[in-house]
């Protein structure tokens, strides 16, 4: 988006007019299980964070200076619970709209006792632009995004221009902006649209994909599509 559109829209937001934002995802409300919505509301004061609070302090979040990662999406958690688990020398922070898989991230954290992860229910792109410090990131991962696959749609795609240099922009230098999709056409659209945006350096000694690392845990989804023999595409690319 154009300095010139941002500019048009806040002005738009303070004059009291309805501007539609293109968003990159459709609120699936759901319905709650017990237990998640158990664990939203006994879990929520010690792992949930609010859009509204504004900007974080992470060593007051975490009560340490730990390395933070962010995931971007996380859908039902199982996965990122993983990895906060499997790495305690690091904080983690979740974000995700749908309030199912945030009470399930949340009641599946419990569950494994991990301390280390805070999650918000929130628009992604509100909570980076209001809440997390510039440079303070040591990675953000997105696993798995709505493909948008119908070419009309290819604009909700949240991996855009104006989108890697807002991550960039939260990345510490030397971070790592970790991508991954079943989507063979969306890994293109990525790949281009990543070594294009300036400020960062493919990880990739062949200039496109890398192995899925093992600090990604294999879903089971992608255990089943692999099985069926669909293919999975890494990209991590670093902040100079």
């Amino acid at each position: 988006m154009s300095e010139e559109r941002n500019e048009s829209l806040e002005q738009a937001k303070r004059d009291g007019k309805y501007i539609r934002e293109i968003k990159s995802f459709v609120k699936r409300e759901g319905r709650l299980t017990k237990g998640q919505a158990s664990a939203l509301e006994n879990h929520w004061a010690t792992m949930g964070l609010n859009h509204e609070d504004g900007l974080l302090d992470f060593g007051q979040v975490f009560g340490n200076d730990n390395p933070v990662v962010l995931e971007i999406g996380f859908g039902m958690g199982k996965s990122l619970v993983q990895m906060a688990k499997e790495a305690p020398e690091k904080n983690f922070i979740g974000i995700e709209v749908h309030r199912p898989g945030v009470g399930a991230c949340l009641m599946e954290a419990q569950e494994h006792g991990v301390t280390n992860l805070r999650v918000y229910e929130h628009d992604a792109v509100e909570v980076l632009r209001d809440c997390i410090p510039d440079n303070g990131l040591h990675t953000v991962q997105l696993f798995f995004p709505d493909p948008w696959h119908k070419k009309r749609h290819h604009k909700r795609r949240i991996v855009q221009p104006k989108f890697a240099q807002d991550i960039a922009q939260k990345l510490a230098t030397g971070g790592f902006f970790h991508m991954a999709t079943d989507w063979e056409n969306y890994a293109e659209h990525m790949l281009e649209v990543m070594s294009a945006a300036p400020g960062y350096t493919n990880t990739s000694e062949q200039g496109d994909y890398v192995p899925r690392p093992d600090s990604r845990p294999l879903t089971k989804f992608e255990n089943r599509g692999q099985r069926l023999g669909h293919g999975v595409w890494d990209l991590i690319f670093q902040k100079k």
